[in-house]
Order: structure tokens, then C-alpha cells, then sequence
């Protein structure tokens, strides 16, 4: 189980050692208490199947008494008190985690870092992304998602006006840009993560279509004023939620959203968010315990694709 995004300059940790239903609360309850796009945590087994960790990434210094009295509500003191909290110097950690992973294909697109150029075909669209800073690499469920949705639209139409928030390191602006060969309006709040998405466009060939700007959700004058048959967002739920009503004032009449990010649990909130700006479930893909929807104005939801 992971949910939140590891913070660009996370400087502060936490690990700790529980049962498996411990560790899962824990998770949850901080995830829950603290920004997503400050605080990552995950759960997961240890290697040796005894036991559960628990490890949380701060972006800033945490209030230590406040994090162990939030750990005691969801799994008692005395695993609060086992929690041990750290500082760590500023580190990649995506490039990091993520380093020497395979390429990853999602239809015509294949995903893959500079040592594996050889592995793109002819008919392939290779985008070349480095684990980086920024989130999207390809080989999580959320960012495969969007780019199979993405190649699955495309198959049956061709957007005429392609938005994508949240862009992290421009995987899916790129994988638009190169396939349509036309200009994908693209944008993050994260001023590191810009700066990635930039170098990756350019390093694909598409920096004159894919120019990503520091903005929140579509707060820019180079995205608010158009309107877009597409829009992607791989984020996360709470901002999917909030944003609900900005993407629906940019989108066009026809137009497609491909919202990722999401757990399981997430999706009826986010949903609902979207049914009250007039759009429906057009399709659900499950991977990896995470959500891709595609939404669509009115319309009727297809079951869903589990991988």
C-alpha cells in the first residue's frame, strides 16, 4: 500500500515495526491528517514475512509529539513509542526507488530511461524518462493508467486541445504531443517539477509543443482561456476533488477527462465531485490498487478493466 507522493525535498522520516492491520492504520490516519504533496507514507510487508513496516517522508521538520499521539490513536502507545523519527539529507528519492527499472509499454508507447533506447521498435513511440524529482516515470499504476487511456482514445479519435495538470515530469504531455504532433497545454505547481518536464520535452523532441508553467490546477493565462476536448490529471484525490470545478469550466462540450491518482476508496468521492459539474464514468482500469477513470459529459459507465 502506498498513498502520497514522495515530497521533492523530504528532510525528515519516520519507520516503525507492527502487525500488518497496525501499520495500515498508521498509514492511513497520516495520510489523512497531512498534505499529500508533503508527506508520503507506505506501508508494506517486511522481507522476512513477520512483520509490517511503516515509513512516512516528511517535506519539513515534524512535530514529533503530535505525529507519535496520532500513531498511539490509530495503534497504541506502545507503538508510538517504538516509532523512530530521523533527518535525511536531501536525496532523489523517486531516482532513487526507481532507478534501473525496465521500460514499460502502454499500447504504442514504451517508457523507458536512456540504457534501454535499443528497446523501442519502429512503430513504437519511445518516451525517454529518467527517474527523476518529479513524479511519473511510467511504471507506476497511476501514470500506466493514464498513458493506456490516453492510446485507447486516441485509437478512436484525435483530441483537438489537450490539457494536462499535474504534469510531474511530463510523461503524459510528451506521450500527447508526440503521438498527435500537435501543442499539449501542460502545467504543476511544483516549480522542480516544471523544470523536469521541460528538459524531458525538449529531450523527446517536443519542447516546442510541451511547455509546461508553474501553476496551481489551471490558474495560468496560458491555460485558463482555451477550452480542451482532453484532460488529463494523475494526482491525487483531494486536489482531483477540489479542482472538479476549474477542469469542468475549461473542458469542452465532448470533452474526455482522464482523472488517476486514486485508490479504490477514492473514487466514489471524486465521482461524485464530477457528477455535480455534469460528468459520468465512461471507463474505470484498475492497476496495481490504483484508479484510472475516464469521464465523459452524461453517458453510461463500462465495467471495469482490472489488471
Amino acid at each position: 500500500m502506498l498513498e502520497g507522493l514522495p515530497p521533492n525535498n523530504a528532510s525528515h522520516g519516520l519507520r516503525l515495526v507492527t502487525s500488518e492491520t497496525r501499520a495500515r492504520a498508521v498509514a492511513d490516519l497520516l495520510v489523512e491528517t497531512f498534505d499529500p504533496a508533503e508527506t508520503a507514507a507506505a506501508a508494506f510487508e517486511e522481507p522476512d514475512g513477520a512483520a509490517w513496516a511503516v515509513e512516512v517522508f516528511f517535506a519539513a521538520a515534524p512535530d514529533e509529539a503530535g505525529v507519535r499521539a496520532l500513531i498511539a490513536a490509530a495503534a497504541g502507545a506502545e507503538v508510538a513509542a517504538a516509532a523512530q523519527f530521523f533527518e535525511i539529507s536531501q536525496k532523489d528519492w523517486v531516482g532513487a526507488s526507481l532507478a534501473g527499472l525496465k521500460p514499460v509499454r502502454a499500447g504504442r508507447f514504451l517508457v523507458h530511461g536512456a540504457h534501454d533506447r535499443a528497446a523501442v521498435a519502429v512503430n513504437d513511440i519511445g518516451l525517454e524518462i529518467e527517474a527523476a524529482l518529479a513524479f511519473g516515470t511510467g511504471h507506476h499504476g497511476t501514470t500506466l493508467g493514464c498513458l493506456r487511456a490516453l492510446a485507447d482514445i486516441c485509437n478512436r479519435r484525435r483530441p483537438a486541445a489537450v490539457l494536462d495538470v499535474g504534469t510531474g515530469t511530463g510523461v503524459l504531455a510528451i506521450a500527447a504531443a508526440r503521438l498527435l504532433r500537435a501543442r499539449v497545454a501542460c502545467g504543476d505547481a511544483d516549480p522542480v517539477a516544471v523544470a523536469v518536464a521541460r528538459e524531458n520535452a525538449r529531450a523527446n523532441g517536443v519542447g516546442a509543443l510541451a511547455r509546461p508553467v508553474i501553476a496551481l490546477g489551471v490558474r495560468h493565462p496560458s491555460l485558463s482561456p482555451a477550452r480542451y476536448d482532453l484532460i488529463l490529471a494523475n494526482i491525487l484525490a483531494r486536489p482531483l476533488r477540489l479542482l472538479a470545478p476549474s477542469l469542468a469550466s475549461v473542458a469542452a462540450d465532448e470533452a474526455e477527462l482522464v482523472l488517476s491518482g486514486l485508490l479504490a476508496r477514492d473514487v466514489a468521492g471524486v465521482l461524485a465531485a464530477y457528477r455535480a459539474q455534469g460528468f459520468a464514468l465512461a471507463r474505470r482500469r484498475d492497476i496495481d490498487g490504483w484508479a484510472t477513470l475516464i469521464l465523459r459529459r452524461g453517458g453510461a459507465a463500462a465495467r471495469p478493466a482490472r489488471a
